[in-house]
């Protein structure tokens, strides 16, 4: 299942690849999408392996799965763009920063990016998920009333220790990423702890740097209050930037 869109002709100069968070679905990113697809850009929002299903399948699923996943979308888009964007929520913030470290996008649109763990707990999942197969998830962390994000009830533990190999993979080569790079943060998340954007900005190679407050939102800031803030700001930020390629 992949949301796609060619913009508004048969070449699209421009292509965001975006993608959702861990234990999400293209749901929360889809207000987004069909924004950029209005907008003329070409657009495409994989389903990331092992989610949309069941928490039992995410547990099966290694991280690298994940990101050939959404790299394939990338990539995609590159054959019928003159530059391609990656942009992500949460988790898949961090999926965009490493296809940013290891191909030529024109740069990064993040949300409220997952590169640490709140819970501490998480540090010990690789021995965890042989005694305890999952725990209670934290979702629709989002402000607005009423707005579902439609993630996994639990969240599997042998999958968040799958998640701590992607962040310590794209950690790790974070100083490769020197593209423009535009950051949404939430003033209060309770999924993303602060030290994600911290490690992200002591560690990253670009020297075009911003972070834009959003004062209204929680966690999943692209269906909150400041959606539309976002949506704006990011399209800007793309034509900005597009020259760059």
């Amino acid at each position: 299942m992949t949301f796609s869109s060619s913009g508004h002709g048969p070449m699209a100069r421009l292509g965001v690849a975006l993608s959702h968070g861990f234990t999400g679905s293209p749901v929360s990113m889809q207000g987004w999408a069909d924004y950029l697809a209005g907008q003329g850009f070409a657009v495409s929002l994989p389903l990331l392996s092992g989610h949309g299903t069941s928490w039992e399948d995410l547990s099966r699923t290694p991280w690298i799965r994940w990101y050939q996943d959404f790299e394939r979308a990338y990539l995609e888009l590159t054959e019928r763009c003159d530059a391609v964007f990656t942009a992500g929520l949460s988790m898949g913030g961090a999926l965009a920063l490493r296809v940013a470290e290891h191909h030529n996008v024109a740069g990064v649109a993040l949300v409220n990016p997952g590169l640490t763990f709140a819970d501490s707990r998480a540090r010990y999942s690789g021995l965890l998920k042989y005694v305890l197969r999952s725990v209670p998830a934290i979702g629709n962390d989002i402000k607005l009333a009423g707005v579902s994000e439609g993630a996994y009830a639990r969240t599997p533990v042998a999958a968040v220790h799958q998640l701590a190999g992607l962040f310590k993979d794209t950690i790790a080569g974070l100083d490769r990423v020197t593209v423009p790079t535009i950051v949404f943060r939430s003033a209060v998340d309770r999924v993303v702890p602060e030290s994600s954007m911290e490690v992200l900005g002591r560690r990253i190679g670009s020297t075009d740097f911003e972070v834009v407050r959003l004062e209204n939102s929680y966690h999943v800031a692209t269906m909150d209050n400041d959606a539309a803030l976002i949506f704006e700001r990011s399209a800007a930020f793309f034509r900005e930037h597009a020259g760059g390629q």
